[in-house]
């Protein structure tokens, strides 16, 4: 693998050789991931960086250390409410919006190897993956109510939409953690995985994404995405168009070409 950037720096992007995968790690594992505007800004440049690069096809969101991501750095959030600065909640657009947007709209997949402690923001990042891994042992939580605030990063939507809006609303108002296993029986995560097998677990998922028809899974996202707030009528529209679309990709000729040659296909992302 390559590496984008140095140990000491908030976000490692690294390259796989053997695949168009990007693994974006954040890297402050002494304050548990806790989300600074240095480590946010990162991740968003990072985020948005190989979400528009073509070279990469699949991307998989890591963290450094014991936990995932406890969200918001407290202490740097008091400081900003100590100022009286008007502003200091510009962080939620500039910084939280534009993460989970990067991740939720990417026309790519997009994979979270949960390791450790996933709670607030962390959670709202993970959940705007599009599939999710989680060592054994990781506790989860929503943790916004627990400090006075009602949750951001796209938690009242992806949590409704991952468990239900019973269940996300209990989970919201009352801050309980959850276990991973927890986790995927609701359908949150994927799949629960043994620590020290949750990198390669994660990798090789993507490895297998990347090799896949990415136009194709750029279209599933967004018909997700729209058919969980639409009618009927406009999904149907919207898998009309979309599917017009995928017909002229190389990928779609190829695949039936391949089937009615009883071959495998080759996907090539365009």
């Amino acid at each position: 693998m390559t590496s984008d950037g140095a140990a000491q720096d908030p976000v490692v992007v690294t390259r796989d050789d053997q695949a168009a995968v990007a693994i974006v790690r954040m890297n402050r594992p002494d304050r548990r991931n806790a989300l600074t505007t240095e480590l946010k800004v990162a991740l968003r440049d990072a985020l948005e960086d190989v979400g528009q690069d073509d070279d990469v096809r699949a991307v998989v969101l890591a963290a450094a250390g014991s936990a995932f991501c406890v969200g918001q750095d407290l202490g740097e959030h008091a400081e900003t409410l100590r100022s009286g600065n008007p502003d200091a909640m510009r962080t939620v657009p500039e910084h939280y919006n534009r993460i989970t947007s990067a991740l939720a709209t990417m026309p790519k997949p997009a994979i979270a190897a949960i390791g450790g402690t996933c709670v607030g923001a962390g959670l709202g990042f993970a959940l705007a993956c599009d599939l999710r891994l989680a060592a054994a042992g990781v506790r989860f939580a929503t943790a916004f109510a627990g400090i006075g605030f009602g949750g951001d990063s796209g938690l009242s939507a992806t949590l409704a939409h991952a468990v239900g809006a019973s269940r996300a609303t209990d989970l919201l108002m009352l801050g309980d953690t959850f276990t991973a296993e927890q986790a995927r029986d609701w359908g949150v995560v994927r799949e629960v995985v043994a620590a020290e097998d949750l990198d390669d677990k994660a990798l090789a998922l993507a490895r297998r994404l990347a090799t896949g028809p990415t136009r194709a899974y750029a279209e599933i996202k967004a018909a997700i995405a729209l058919g969980t707030v639409s009618a009927l009528p406009t999904v149907l529209e919207h898998e009309g168009a979309a599917q017009s679309r995928l017909a002229a990709t190389e990928d779609h000729r190829n695949a039936v070409e391949s089937f009615l040659a009883k071959e495998k296909p080759t996907f090539h992302g365009r």
